[in-house]
């Protein structure tokens, strides 16, 4: 590896053990055995180089909500969104729990502009790639609207997930609640 990849792979340890706001460059750098102006070289400041090593964390989280693809519901079906919202809670569960990472950095957001940027382009591909995960198909076929619309609304749900799973994790919703109240406003909807 290069310092390129020691930077960043020193910077995920360190965002997982100190957050975004504690972790200094003086950490990044012992962390990974590079100097100072790697950082500056590679990522040109240390919060670029965090929001890129948190940015390939949340893209390597989606192995786990998918089940290393093994999902068995159908695209699209109740089944499916009961076993990725299993798959997702179960990552919000596990010691070291990124999530509580993520609402670290909503709530910094306006005070680092510059990561804030970053992640808004980040989060768009985060709606595409949540919407396959669900509905199956290829990222790259998705209509923007239904990255607009669709990929939007699975955000918006894991967002609230978090923010409840951080706040008191004994009583934020499980899949099945989750399963459940989707299928009250499905037939909410059948009735109007």
């Amino acid at each position: 590896m290069g310092h390129r990849e020691d930077l960043l792979e020193g910077a995920k340890r360190c965002l997982l053990a100190k957050g975004f706001v504690r972790t200094t460059a003086r950490d990044i750098v012992k962390e990974s055995g590079t100097n100072l102006a790697s950082i500056g070289y590679h990522y040109g400041s240390k919060d670029a180089l965090l929001a890129q090593a948190y940015v390939e964390m949340v893209e390597g989280m989606s192995g786990a909500f998918d089940g290393g693809g093994e999902i068995r519901g159908e695209p699209g079906s109740l089944e499916r969104f009961a076993e990725v919202w299993s798959n997702i809670i179960g990552t919000m569960r596990e010691p070291g729990s990124m999530w509580r990472l993520s609402m670290e950095i909503v709530a910094m957001g306006d005070q680092l502009p510059e990561v804030r940027e970053h992640l808004a382009r980040a989060q768009r591909e985060g709606a595409r790639g949540i919407v396959t995960i669900f509905h199956g198909g290829r990222e790259e076929d998705l209509p923007e609207e239904t990255v607009d619309t669709l990929g939007y609304f699975y955000l918006t749900l894991m967002m609230g997930l978090m923010a409840q799973w951080t706040f008191d994790p004994k009583s934020a919703p499980e899949a099945g609640q989750l399963t459940e109240g989707l299928r009250q406003v499905i037939e909410g909807v059948r009735r109007s």
